[in-house]
């Protein structure tokens, strides 16, 4: 399985990569994540549930990091064991490049599974991936916003058009903007 995508953050580079570095807001963010402990420089040990399809299984692996380069850039191994389930297997790439508004990740993936899971086929083992991949987005956006705030641009915005509303409410209300109406009756 490869997969690939990009993300906006409303975050700062070293925001975003503070957070992925730390194994408490991967573990709050991965979906089924039971555990996410560091081991050691750049190791980390994982548990976590995963179901894809009929298929549920209590996955233990580890991860690895290297060619780490702060705060742009790292590569991960990952591996691990489901028992009867299967393994799971791969390598990811994450970059994070400045933007006007915070920040974009970047990733790829390349994958292997095997066991029952890798007999359930591939366009399932895909959707269920960009699953879990769209799930720890919307997990990570909601954790930098609790950390960090809402993002300047996503907070003015919301606010102008209810500003707008309530302006244009007490108008109609004083009279204003129904002219149209008024001039009928």
């Amino acid at each position: 399985m490869d997969m690939q995508g990009s993300r906006p953050l409303g975050v700062t580079q070293q925001q975003a990569w503070e957070a992925l570095n730390d194994p408490e807001t991967l573990k709050r963010c991965l979906p089924g994540c039971d555990k996410f402990e560091s081991t050691g420089e750049g190791q980390y040990t994982v548990t976590m549930a995963v179901k894809v399809g009929p298929v549920s299984a209590k996955f233990s692996g580890k991860v690895t990091l290297s060619d780490i380069q702060p705060p742009e850039s790292y590569r991960l191994s990952f591996e691990g064991q489901g028992g009867v389930a299967g393994f799971g297997k791969g390598a990811s790439s994450v970059s994070l490049a400045p933007t006007d508004t915070g920040c974009t990740l970047s990733y790829t993936v390349q994958a292997q599974v095997g066991g029952k899971i890798a007999q359930l086929g591939q366009r399932l083992i895909d959707g269920a991936a960009k699953s879990m991949a769209d799930d720890f987005f919307k997990r990570f956006d909601a954790e930098m916003q609790r950390v960090h705030g809402v993002p300047p641009a996503a907070a003015a915005e919301p606010a102008e058009e209810a500003k707008t509303g309530a302006v244009a409410g007490l108008m109609q209300k004083m009279g204003f903007g129904k002219k149209d109406k008024t001039e009928e009756g």
